[in-house]
């Protein structure tokens, strides 16, 4: 390949994010449920809905937990898009539901509610100040990640599939499918 010649490939190469905490969702131990899926583009790159591993004392905390799990995704994603030769323009948006969320992040006064969160705080208010990153607010019924967390109704469902670009597999499988069961 040393060789070959150089030839550009246009990529679109801005990336957003979009995640969502159910808080308490989980009847049975009360624990949240972080998602998030990230784009480079308009293609979803990587998604994750994962249960928290302990309970969260606030909406605002369990929403924490998913800042900061979504922003070592894109780090990670980033670092390796860069040693690939791409290069992303920042800061990377993650759109967020909880206001609250979004308003601790732009405003840079710790406050001492929040102690609890302090690592996780101080490694996203470190990104957004360095304008790797910024937080902003997207309505609830915006909010894509929902799909990943809990029960939508068929319209919202079938709406958020084609956002995101989930697209059903080949009609023909079914038939293949269902015959080979009988």
């Amino acid at each position: 390949m040393s060789s070959a010649k150089h030839v550009a490939t246009p990529l679109v190469t801005y990336g957003n994010l979009t995640l969502h905490s159910d808080w308490a969702g989980n009847k049975d131990d009360y624990t949240s449920t972080s998602a998030y899926i990230v784009y480079l583009g308009r293609h979803s790159l990587s998604w994750s809905s994962k249960k928290q591993r302990t309970v969260a004392r606030s909406s605002i905390k369990a929403e924490y937990r998913s800042v900061a799990a979504t922003t070592s995704e894109i780090n990670w994603i980033c670092s390796l898009l860069i040693e690939l030769g791409v290069t992303l323009p920042t800061p990377h948006v993650i759109y967020c539901d909880n206001v609250g969320v979004t308003y601790l992040y732009s405003n840079p006064i710790f406050h001492s509610r929040m102690k609890h969160v302090a690592i996780d705080y101080h490694f996203i208010r470190d990104q957004v100040q360095s304008s790797v990153l910024r937080v902003t607010h997207v309505s609830s019924t915006d909010q894509l990640a929902d799909v990943l967390t809990k029960p939508l109704p068929r319209s919202r469902l079938q709406e958020f599939r084609v956002k995101i670009g989930v697209s059903f597999g080949a009609p023909y499988l079914g038939g293949i499918l269902e015959n080979s069961l009988q």
